[in-house]
């Protein structure tokens, strides 16, 4: 099976979207909310959407493989955000305009500090050696995950430097329809894109683990194949998610063959297909694999 594309951008939606005057259910205090039409996006179709392999969106929050220190490392997603002042004139601007193109930046003063250690995310624009937003104000970058932050503490839980490995949820070897926990070296997952999810990320909307025995674990990006998906078309996509059993997720990401990416979000019921035993499996991988370290060390 061939390494399906990293999530170093912001991913576009599979069809065209608009601005509607109506309040946002994510946002409380926006006014307006963005939304997709039935019309596929032709960056989708040039990069031949239809063919593209379809992955369940995993909702946690998103991590990098690559090198600091000379060492493969963890890094946590960190966005470079505007400040509030600039962020209520770019939002001024979108409602106006009803589109976010056309709105300029200061890129000198507009933006928030990062850590002296955070790098750009892949193909962010530069000017003048800054980085530049994309058309939504985001700036996407990482930051690498140090034991020591508090602050990436549950990133820093599915991760043994001295080991230098990490714990990777995964289709079994043998059956791509049963998921495994696997110790998989850092070495081996460089400058791949993956998930972290667990019992204190984004809710834990996969019930994994507890406040007692807390559970993470990376997934990597489209490890996790949709099988027989429904075509691109809006309504067949709207029918599979309300009615059928598989697609109770988060969401669809298509990845084309020229690496593109372009996604779908259901803001439905989301449901990862694994049961308690895995629950259980994992907490008790967790203090093996722990031990062995301690052990080993």
């Amino acid at each position: 099976m061939r390494r399906l594309g990293s999530v170093q951008q912001k991913i576009p939606c599979v069809f065209l979207t608009e601005v509607r005057n109506e309040p946002s259910r994510k946002r409380d205090c926006q006014q307006f909310q963005v939304v997709a039409t039935e019309s596929v996006n032709p960056a989708a179709l040039e990069s031949d959407v239809h063919c593209a392999a379809a992955t369940e969106k995993i909702d946690g929050t998103c991590c990098y493989v690559t090198t600091y220190r000379g060492e493969p490392y963890l890094w946590a997603r960190l966005d470079r955000k505007p400040t509030k002042q600039a962020d209520k004139r770019f939002k001024k601007y979108q409602y106006s305009q009803k589109t976010c193109k056309g709105f300029v930046w200061n890129v000198d003063e507009d933006f928030r500090e990062v850590p002296e250690s955070w790098i750009a995310a892949h193909r962010v624009q530069h000017e003048n050696g800054h980085p530049v937003p994309d058309e939504h104000g985001h700036t996407p970058g990482w930051v690498p995950v140090d034991h020591t932050n508090k602050q990436y503490c549950w990133h820093a839980s599915v991760v043994n430097y001295d080991a230098g490995v990490a714990l990777v949820l995964k289709t079994h070897r043998e059956d791509e329809g049963l998921l495994e926990i696997v110790s998989v070296p850092l070495a081996d997952l460089m400058e791949q894109t993956l998930e972290l999810i667990g019992t204190n990320v984004n809710g834990n909307p996969y019930g994994l683990g507890s406040k007692k025995h807390p559970v993470h674990v990376l997934v990597p990006h489209g490890v996790l194949r949709i099988r027989n998906p429904p075509p691109v078309e809006f309504q067949q996509l709207y029918s599979w998610f309300q009615e059928r059993q598989e697609g109770r997720v988060e969401g669809i990401v298509w990845h084309c063959d020229d690496g593109t990416l372009v996604k779908l979000i259901h803001d439905g019921v989301r449901l990862l297909d694994c049961d308690l035993h895995l629950v259980v499996f994992i907490h008790h991988l967790l203090h093996l694999v722990h031990r062995l370290y301690i052990n080993k060390n």
